[in-house]
């Protein structure tokens, strides 16, 4: 099993192929919920993911509703600035799902009060509204792989042994 990063309606392709890379480095499945903002064969998507496509597994659902209807888990973490809790007061597992919104709009509102209480947020100053969405994935994405060890990931003690 994996980490699993969740994108609802992501509208800039350099985003989602910088997410891909990140997905792809850490082994994590990159679910995709439509209408998407370009075509995932884009030349930008595949440009900012560079060659590790073939090393990503993509899962496209056609909405939320089917990506609801499909995955019905406990184990799962919605990004919002309106959250209280802050990411690194939760423990993930090898297999959380952490659910992204749209860049210009976040996460339906209706969809963050269903699941409040699986709400976080990154903590920033007041003024700022919130952090482009490839930084915030890969800033909780790798904190959940640190509380599960880096699990499956390469030790850099292995260029450095004699």
């Amino acid at each position: 099993m994996s980490l699993n990063i969740v994108l609802v309606e992501p509208e800039i392709p350099q985003n989602t192929g910088n997410i891909a890379r990140t997905c792809a480095a850490i082994g994590a499945t990159l679910h995709l919920i439509k209408p998407l903002g370009f075509d995932i064969s884009e030349k930008a998507v595949k440009r900012a993911g560079l060659d590790y496509w073939d090393k990503l597994n993509i899962i496209v659902y056609e909405n939320l509703e089917d990506f609801k209807s499909k995955i019905k888990i406990d184990d799962m973490y919605l990004l919002s600035t309106k959250a209280k809790k802050i990411y690194s007061e939760v423990n993930y597992t090898k297999d959380s799902y952490i659910v992204f919104g749209p860049e210009t709009r976040g996460l339906p509102e209706d969809y963050i009060l269903e699941n409040f209480d699986r709400a976080v947020r990154i903590p920033m100053r007041e003024n700022i509204r919130s952090l482009n969405l490839s930084n915030s994935v890969a800033i909780v994405a790798y904190e959940a792989e640190r509380q599960v060890n880096f699990n499956g990931l390469e030790e850099i003690s292995k260029y450095f042994d004699n």
